[in-house]
């Protein structure tokens, strides 16, 4: 083992990729949850008469970027156990 490797698995830094990676899906998912509501109130404002659709469409969507982001801080917390 060289010299690097013993510092870095001896400090906290070890496992700060996983918290960043875990840290940043989360944020990813909040920004496009926001995005997805910001285009729906708009669309709603424009053909109120379409809500129902519209709502259904902003669920699916919203579901879908939730999974991926669980997904993501999945992955960064096991780069931090393993």
């Amino acid at each position: 083992m060289d010299l690097l490797t013993v510092i870095l698995s001896a400090t906290p830094w070890a496992n700060a990729g996983g918290a960043i990676g875990a840290g940043l899906a989360a944020i990813g998912a909040g920004i496009g949850i926001g995005q997805i509501g910001k285009g729906a109130v708009e669309a709603i404002a424009r053909q109120p008469e379409a809500v129902n659709d519209i709502r259904a469409n902003m669920i699916l969507t919203a579901a879908l970027i939730e999974g991926a982001a669980l997904f993501g801080i999945i992955v960064g917390f096991l780069a931090m156990v393993l």
